[in-house]
């Protein structure tokens, strides 16, 4: 066995700050569950005190069962005592068993931003770190642009890890804040920084704004360092930082590193992968290493011929170990791997010989060629599995519905657009009709299709829609594109998930998720037929 490798996640942080990102309170915590899934050591929640959606993720967080939840914030302000700082005190006070704590180590910093003298920043994060310490908490030091700095004044850097670590800071993180380093240097750098404090105390936190930092990640902990950050997908702002997703099995598979993650853990990185995409409604990279549609594809020729021979002949890991498929062009497989390792997940144990088992195959696979993705839709899939099992209650009827969209100028002279939905249900034998107006045809149908199922109405327990996304799957068809819908939604319990449909019509897509999300929590609920 080799050393440990600690993974630190900033996701939810570092990943938050890419252009187009705006993580809820909520999918801070499905992300954060995964996260913990997956064996991760550390999740950084992000920054409390800065913005109201943090505050609200510290203030309700989500139970983790491996990771350490960790808070992010600055050492003290200038001029101001551990004591008085409403920053500092927010992070410590967030109630996480960790804190990491920026602080300045480059001087060039130090005098054109702070414009303090060097002996303050360096008393400023001693005492941050020993305070955090005092409070009963896992201090960490985020050496903010610790590759210039260094670069710079060598020794006043070290005095700026030393200074945390002497104050009882468990890891100093030496971070290339604006990507530019290389993996020889950085290589170099860590090396000698370990050297002088010990290894076992360093991480490193690389950006990516020269496409180098899973290598420069790679070359800190080959030269000591024993904690590596990262985001799911490499998110981060400008270039992004380095891709969890790539270091997680290059450490597992390619190394003699010890990692959290176990063999079980490893089968669902491409799923967690996915899944974050399509929480920010975008395409997956095709290519991405590991876990792209495109990272096992082969197409024709001598290359199929070989695979299909060996696939070690182009294949550098098995595809399965990171929860990917092989893809062949002309005769795709069969994924029956993949899917027994989703049942399992879901908590469905279904045996590798059920007879059922290859249709449900065939079946995902036609769903997805069509458009459905069910890494982001958990009970789509479930619900499909259910399906065709023949284990899903036939709760309703959905005979036929309706939505009719006006525009108009109300009582008061002013033009305004009304949606009505009329959905007509077959339930227990019982034809029941309901109509509803809402702000939107969907808000409409959503109304309507929960305005009234008979003697399942008792069993909804508070159910809405709580999310709603929308992604265009064929562009160039224009008006006439297939459209995915995914939905989330909750109850009065805190209980969510997620549903899907596909259609050339986005009221049709929506509709089908909105079933399927009725019905998923009828059976949760374990509602009589």
């Amino acid at each position: 066995m080799g050393d440990r490798v600690y993974l630190f996640d900033t996701t939810l942080r570092d990943g938050a700050q890419t252009q187009g990102v705006d993580f809820s309170a909520s999918e801070k915590a499905d992300i954060a569950r995964s996260l913990d899934a997956l064996g991760v050591d550390y999740i950084e929640g992000g920054w409390p005190g800065a913005n109201p959606t943090d505050d609200a993720f510290f203030g309700g967080p989500p139970r983790l069962a491996r990771a350490t939840l960790t808070a992010f914030g600055m050492t003290r302000r200038p001029g101001r005592s551990v004591e008085n700082d409403p920053g500092l005190r927010a992070v410590v006070d967030a109630g996480t068993r960790a804190v990491c704590l920026v602080g300045k180590t480059w001087d060039f910093h130090v005098d054109l931003v702070l414009g303090i003298p060097r002996d303050e920043n360096i008393a400023m994060i001693a005492g941050s770190m020993a305070h955090a310490v005092a409070r009963g908490r896992e201090a960490m030091f985020d050496a903010e642009h610790f590759f210039d700095g260094y670069k710079a004044d060598p020794g006043f850097a070290l005095a700026c890890v030393e200074a945390a670590l002497d104050a009882g800071a468990r890891w100093a993180v030496l971070c290339d804040t604006n990507g530019g380093a290389l993996p020889g240097e950085v290589g170099e750098i860590v090396a000698a920084v370990a050297a002088r404090v010990g290894g076992g105390r360093l991480g490193v936190h690389a950006h990516d704004d020269t496409g180098n930092a899973v290598a420069n990640s790679l070359a800190a902990l080959d030269a000591g360092a024993r904690q590596v950050q990262g985001t799911l997908n490499g998110l981060g702002e400008r270039c992004g930082n380095a891709n969890l997703v790539s270091l997680i099995p290059t450490l597992k598979l390619k190394s003699d590193f010890e990692t959290g993650v176990a063999d079980r853990d490893l089968v669902h990185l491409t799923r967690v992968s996915r899944s974050v995409d399509e929480l920010l409604n975008r395409a997956p990279d095709r290519r991405a290493p590991y876990v792209g549609g495109s990272a096992f594809a082969h197409k024709g020729g001598l290359h199929v011929s070989a695979v299909m021979k060996d696939p070690r002949t182009y294949e550098h890991v098995p595809p399965e170990t990171v929860g990917n498929r092989r893809h062949i062009v002309v005769s795709d497989q069969s994924g029956r791997a993949n899917v027994l390792a989703r049942l399992a997940e879901a908590g469905m144990d279904v045996d590798a010989d059920h007879p059922r088992l290859p249709r449900l195959v065939e079946e995902v696979k036609a769903r997805e060629f069509e458009g459905y993705s069910y890494d982001g839709a958990e009970a789509s899939f479930e619900l499909l599995v259910r399906r065709v099992l023949g284990t899903v209650p036939g709760y309703f009827d959905v005979e036929s519905f309706r939505v009719q969209v006006e525009r108009r100028h109300n009582a008061l002279g002013k033009l305004v657009t009304v949606s009505e939905a009329t959905v007509k249900l077959v339930v227990d034998g019982e034809r029941l009709l309901s109509v509803a107006e809402g702000n939107g045809p969907v808000d409409a149908l959503n109304r309507a299709l929960g305005k009234d199922l008979g003697k399942y109405a008792d069993h909804l327990g508070g159910w809405r829609l709580v999310d709603y996304r929308v992604r265009i799957l064929s562009p160039q068809e224009g008006t006439g594109a297939v459209t995915r819908v995914t939905i989330e939604s909750a109850d009065d319990s805190g209980a969510t998930w997620s549903t899907v449909g596909v259609s050339a019509n986005i009221i049709d897509a929506s509709f089908q998720a909105l079933v399927d999300s009725i019905v998923y929590k009828l059976l949760r609920e374990n509602a009589p037929v």
